[in-house]
């Protein structure tokens, strides 16, 4: 097997790249972490939404940018994640590989071990959570399976940094393998002719030709711009004559085949034990799924992170920086500040005004925004090193089928509940556009994130239980309805509900604290600048007077059709601002007497549909694209008031009492 080992490039030593490939759930990020520490970059992978993660690795005096693939399952793209991973091995010159396996599922990673061999990679095989496989019985080994394959096969527990000292020993100096296998011989006469029409690239012409004969249509465009038509239609060709000979599919051929030698491996090296080790938290992975107690545990669990994040950090956290810390000490000084140094009133109030870079965005994003998704990403970094999000979206899997989605929607939309602008990025889970479209449109709509739904629930607490129940099972229904219906409008494809249940686990502190600190620095570098951008626009259409032309508009709509006071408008327009700002001056309002009980009922149906806030917007922008965030927002606006205008005459026309 050809070996394309990159060691010997021109480019300088600490310039080299190491890639971390593997399966999802295997412990690849906290691998990750031990390397590089705190100090990454996360950006997206070129002309993709599929975020890839950098960071430096110093050692013996050399410097290595390690990269942190997304989890795959195969390197025959199934998905974008899948895509991005393969692409970065096709298109980097990397010079180590690290495959990192969950030492309970080898048979799953040695399939993209043989991959990663066809293509000619030098790499070392991490067999991670190895303390896991031993509690159940399963005892691989390493040493057999490293003559086998001739590399570097390191058992590790990455929790608790057991085997990191031999990974530095070796993560430097892979090893191509000299292990090969064959497939029929049709087939394999196929290969060779496919790969003599192929242009040299970082991985082998074999494994090039495998994927095609595999049927990747992804490689069609990099195929493109190195080959001529003509070729290209030749391989095509030779695609065709080969599947003429076969009844099933290549891509299932060629997948069976490499299933077979991974089989024909693991009866070497694989020895299961007849007892398998039973314990609390097996017994309580498998209760978390039941019909009865795993809808017990999930109500437990949404209580627990709602606590944390919509009464810890939306509330008492927010209310300390926003009052105490900002409101008491730094926006006062800074206005002295800047009322000293810039004498022009324009640029003073662009920074401290009404709605200034410091008092309004920077107080909105570290004061309001950052307790709360600094307490949901520990909540959620628990949750994920728990291995209790997969069990939920399991639980939720028959209610969000409805909508044409499957059970890891439920994610975001938990996430919702604390900030939407970081659900509708973790909605990146999903597997298709259509099902990412459809809950962004839902986040956007009825998901009323942890400060607005404080402010909503004290509204309705001065008012019955019924009021209460009407509201909450409003936004459900709408909910449910506008996700159905979606469903049939957005064009696209389900995809199926496969998802990995890894054991559960006692998280560890100082994985939750590493990975915290990557995704705080993430929201600093990349959200911070969108709540920037977003006040200046909002300033400049103060000072153009766009503002309260907006709230001449809306005046009659609020007052003729939600039946609302005309001092509402205000509420709405403020509520784009800001979620929770809406809400509060409509609170103002029911403070002073001036909203009876159904418009109260009917202001909060209202601005909980009302269009996300500006910082959401950017983000919906950002993720989905202008043109499908200008359609969300196209609907959501006249639906919101449509769907508050016919509670409005519905509950006056019963007359029902709040």
């Amino acid at each position: 097997m050809e070996c394309r080992s990159h060691k010997k490039t021109s480019l300088p030593k600490e310039m080299q790249k190491i890639a971390l490939i593997g399966n999802p759930n295997v412990g690849k990020s906290v691998i990750f972490g031990i390397l590089t520490g705190k100090y990454v970059t996360v950006s997206n992978y070129p002309g993709t939404t599929v975020e890839v993660t950098y960071g430096n690795l110093n050692l013996d005096k050399n410097r290595f940018l390690i990269i942190d693939t997304p989890g795959t399952n195969t390197l025959i793209p199934m998905s974008e994640d899948e895509k991005v991973t393969r692409d970065i091995l096709l298109n980097e010159k990397i010079a180590s590989t690290v495959q990192i396996a969950d030492a309970k599922n080898l048979r799953r990673a040695l399939f993209i071990t043989l991959q990663i061999i066809e293509m000619g990679l030098p790499f070392l095989l991490i067999l991670n959570m190895d303390d896991e496989a031993r509690s159940r019985g399963i005892i691989i080994d390493d040493k057999k399976l490293s003559e086998i394959l001739a590399v570097p096969i390191i058992p590790t527990v990455a929790t608790q940094r057991l085997g990191m000292p031999l990974l530095l020993q070796h993560i430097a100096a892979p090893s191509c393998s000299n292990f090969s296998f064959k497939y029929d011989e049709q087939l394999e006469d196929a290969i060779k002719e496919v790969a003599l029409l192929l242009p040299d690239s970082n991985i082998s012409k074999r494994s090039l030709a495998v994927m095609l004969l595999a049927g990747d249509e992804s490689l069609k465009e990099w195929l493109h711009s190195k080959i001529s038509d003509a070729v290209i239609k030749a391989i095509d060709s030779i695609y065709q004559k080969t599947q003429a000979k076969y009844h099933e599919q290549l891509s299932y051929l060629i997948n069976q085949r490499r299933l077979r030698a991974a089989d024909e491996i693991l009866q070497s090296v694989f020895t299961p034990a007849l007892q398998r080790a039973r314990g609390i938290k097996e017994s309580f992975g498998k209760w978390s799924m039941h019909p009865l107690w795993g809808i017990l545990i999930m109500a437990s669990v949404l209580l627990l992170v709602y606590e944390f994040v919509g009464v810890l950090g939306a509330q008492f956290l927010v209310r300390f920086l926003e009052e105490s810390i900002f409101g008491r000490y730094l926006n006062p000084w800074a206005i002295k500040i800047a009322d000293i140094i810039i004498p022009f009133p324009f640029l003073r109030e662009l920074f401290v005004g009404d709605y200034g870079i410091i008092t309004m965005a920077l107080t909105y994003a570290i004061a309001i925004i950052l307790p709360i998704i600094g307490t949901f990403f520990i909540a959620f970094g628990i949750l994920e090193d728990s291995g209790y999000l997969p069990r939920l979206a399991v639980m939720a899997n028959k209610t969000f089928k409805i909508m044409g989605l499957n059970g890891k929607a439920i994610l975001p939309m938990i996430l919702g509940l604390g900030c939407d602008t970081m659900a509708t990025l973790t909605a990146r889970i999903l597997e298709t556009r259509k099902e990412k479209i459809i809950v962004t449109l839902l986040l956007a709509l009825g998901v009323p994130c942890s400060a607005q739904l404080g402010v909503v629930l004290g509204m309705l607490a001065s008012l019955s239980f019924k009021a209460v129940i009407l509201w909450a099972g409003i936004i459900m229904v709408i909910i449910f309805i506008v996700g159905y219906l979606a469903e049939k409008v957005i064009p696209g494809e389900k995809s199926d509900f496969l998802l990995e249940l890894p054991p559960i686990r006692i998280p560890q502190l100082s994985n939750i604290l590493i990975k915290t600190l990557a995704r705080v620095e993430w929201y600093l570098k990349e959200a911070v600048p969108l709540f920037i951008l977003g006040t200046v626009i909002l300033f400049l259409s103060h000072k153009l007077g766009l503002l309260n032309a907006m709230e001449r508009i809306t005046t009659p709509l609020v007052v003729d059709f939600l039946g609302l006071p005309a001092k509402a408008a205000e509420s709405f327009i403020v509520g784009f601002l800001r979620r929770d700002y809406g809400a509060a001056g409509l609170f103002a309002m029911a403070k002073k007497g001036e909203l009876d009980n159904i418009q109260i009922l009917v202001s909060l149906v209202t601005i909980t549909l009302f269009v996300p806030c500006i910082a959401n917007l950017f983000m919906i922008i950002k993720e989905r694209g202008f043109k499908t965030a200008m359609a969300i927002v196209a609907f959501i606006f006249p639906f919101a008031f449509l769907a508050g205008g016919a509670l409005n005459f519905i509950l006056r026309a019963i007359n029902i009492k709040l």
